[in-house]
């Protein structure tokens, strides 16, 4: 299959360039394009036979729910069959932007979009280009992140074809995404909202809105069951290479990271900037940046960085979990083989 890439770093060639794009998800193909989170890959919701090739693509497990995206409140609307009222407070605020809602599903959307739940997963991306698609598609838009499924999320069009060319049939190139996380997946289907994946949009800013939040518990443990969000059963995000977070002092840190290399492993270590100043000058470094939300969102850059070629063990070090820096550690914790503490 050959992969059709189009190339979109200005809002000129917008409207003409989604067009091409659009066409091809109306015909039932599969489009990978930019969110404000991460690179999507999409199929119209409303046909299994187009949302069965993300699947195909991606090699992801059939019961892992997908997430439809869409342009407006209106066409929200008739993907479900109940909306709360806190859910309209948490749209006028959040929305466009990247909040899932897990609501009572109608029949409008094709049943493997749901992976058979009642439920759907729907959200109002801010990307330009996603909205843009959407509304020229005039369908929903089913789309989970656009990566081979267990590997790191795509921040950049780079990654997608890295791993999807000659298996998709078009790729919009719009360039970095921003948050650099995928979206924050809220239950709304009690009364009390309930947070199934941490991301952009965090539990405090949430309550401020909706009041009292919770966290569902299968963050901490996986759950046997089918999972109701995307993210919640199976080991997502891993790099090439097994990845090792350690929880310890910097000092602590750094006399690890020498014992490996001194016994003749290759380490990669991925830091923020100023944990990176703690190592010796020969460490193979990566920088995630300085602020909790610059790692946010270089950090599958940097989870994709060093390869098997280069290094036989990837060390992180771990994050405080305020604010978004509990999406961090979520994904962290799904790509990593083991946390060591000292």
């Amino acid at each position: 299959m050959h992969t059709k890439v189009w190339k979109i770093h200005s809002k000129n060639r917008l409207d003409k360039e989604i067009q091409g794009a659009a066409d091809m998800l109306k015909a039932g193909e599969v489009v990978a394009f930019p969110t404000e989170t991460v690179y999507g890959l999409g199929a119209d919701a409303t046909n299994a036979a187009a949302v069965r090739k993300i699947f195909e693509a991606k090699g992801r497990p059939q019961d892992n729910p997908l997430i439809a995206h869409v342009a407006s409140v209106e066409q929200l609307n008739t993907l479900v069959t109940f909306i709360p009222d806190y859910v309209y407070r948490l749209i006028d605020a959040f929305s466009p932007g990247p909040l899932t809602y897990i609501l009572p599903a109608s029949d409008f959307c094709a049943d493997n979009v749901r992976a058979g739940l009642s439920t759907i997963g729907v959200r109002i991306p801010s990307h330009p280009i996603a909205l843009a698609l959407i509304q020229a598609a005039g369908r929903p838009v089913a789309a989970p992140s656009a990566n081979v499924s267990g590997k790191p999320s795509p921040t950049a069009a780079a990654h997608v074809f890295e791993d999807l060319n000659g298996r998709i049939s078009g790729l919009i190139d719009g360039g970095q995404t921003g948050v650099g996380l995928e979206s924050t997946v809220i239950d709304c289907t009690g009364e009390i909202p309930i947070i199934l994946r941490p991301g952009g949009i965090t539990k405090e800013q949430l309550e401020l809105e909706a009041g009292t939040v919770m966290m569902d518990p299968g963050l901490v443990t996986s759950s046997e069951d089918r999972p109701k969000a995307p993210g919640m059963k199976y080991k997502h995000y891993a790099p090439e290479v097994p990845l090792y977070l350690f929880a310890g002092t910097d000092r602590a840190f750094r006399d690890f990271v020498d014992k490996e290399k001194q016994a003749g492993n290759r380490i990669g270590v991925l830091v923020s900037d100023q944990t990176a100043d703690i190592f010796a000058e020969d460490t193979n470094i990566h920088r995630l940046g300085e602020t909790i939300e610059e790692i946010a969102s270089s950090l599958y850059d940097g989870l994709r960085f060093f390869k098997q070629a280069n290094v036989d063990k990837i060390m992180c070090e771990t994050f405080s979990e305020q604010g978004i820096g509990q999406a961090v550690m979520n994904r962290l914790r799904k790509a990593a083989d083991r946390v060591i503490e000292e």
